[in-house]
């Protein structure tokens, strides 16, 4: 072999040892350097980095928050009305070198597999302990705190911090929705019944009141016309009488006049009557009765 072959084989060797001995940490990331799966350094600075070539090898793990969805859990509030509850976390690995040691090789899918566990214990637990009504009201806020607050302590082990944990729905499962529609529906329907019934009620004691009033009103006006109506009699007959003794010869005539008035008008025009009749007294002579 020529002396320059020889040479084009130390250079890619020496190329080969270089790019195995140097590897850049990102700003968003840790890095662990690995030794027979051991963990022999922990790089958290971005920049270059050494480690020992075909030796040591390089597990890098996400620096930024994690957001994980569990899957829908049925939980059984205190009324055992069953809730189906769907939460997310948001969480960051903190101690990497805890982290590799609780999770393997299996990286961030185990982790999250055993965080999705912790935080379906932890929930299924306190909203166990309440009842729907305090799961579907604003209480939920202080719920989800306990909730992140236990799940903290226990992804500890982890090597991971909880940041949060939201509730993003409870819903009733699928199977009972139509059930409680009906049940609402058919409650919805027997208090419209019942206020239906009270305003017919309330209507009928109206109209009877007002049935009643209109017959006091009516009766109160007839008693009053029928009073007026006697005076006005009594008082006509007093100033007839009051005539009659005055002058029965003018009263005659008058009453005359009105029996005239009455008889000869309309359809009524024709009369079948003597000549010689006292009716037509008055008709007969311009100087008064004829005797």
């Amino acid at each position: 072999m020529s002396r320059l072959g020889i040479l084009g084989i130390i250079l890619f060797g020496a190329f080969l040892v270089v790019t195995s001995s140097v590897f850049i940490v990102d700003e968003r990331e840790k890095a662990l350097v690995l030794q027979f799966g051991q963990v022999k350094s922990v790089k958290e600075e971005p920049g270059l980095a050494f480690k020992m070539p075909f030796i040591q090898n390089i597990v890098k793990y996400d620096d930024r928050i994690q957001s994980l969805d569990t899957q829908p859990l049925e939980v059984t509030p205190l009324d055992d009305r069953r809730l189906v509850v769907d939460a997310f976390a948001r969480y960051r690995i903190s101690d990497v070198v805890q982290f590799r040691q609780a999770v393997g090789a299996g990286g961030l899918a185990q982790a999250e597999d055993r965080i999705g566990r912790i935080l379906n214990d932890e929930t299924r637990e306190i909203l166990g302990s309440v009842d729907s009504s305090t799961i579907l009201s604003a209480d939920r806020v202080s719920l989800m705190a306990r909730i992140r607050d236990n799940a903290i302590i226990q992804a500890r082990a982890l090597g991971i911090e909880v940041v949060d944990v939201r509730i993003k729905k409870a819903d009733l499962p699928e199977g009972n929705l139509e059930a409680t529609f009906e049940r609402m529906q058919a409650e919805r329907e027997r208090e419209a019944r019942d206020e239906r019934a009270r305003g017919n009620e309330a209507a009928q004691r109206v109209q009877a009141t007002a049935d009643r009033t209109s017959v006091e009103l009516i009766s109160e006006a007839q008693r009053d016309a029928d009073i007026i109506r006697g005076e006005a009699d009594a008082e006509r007959n007093a100033i007839f009488a009051e005539a009659f003794g005055r002058d029965p010869e003018f009263f005659a005539f008058y009453r005359s006049l009105t029996a005239y008035e009455r008889a000869l008008q309309g359809d009524n025009s024709t009369l079948v009557i003597g000549p010689d009749s006292e009716f037509f007294d008055y008709l007969k002579s311009d100087t008064g009765r004829v005797e």
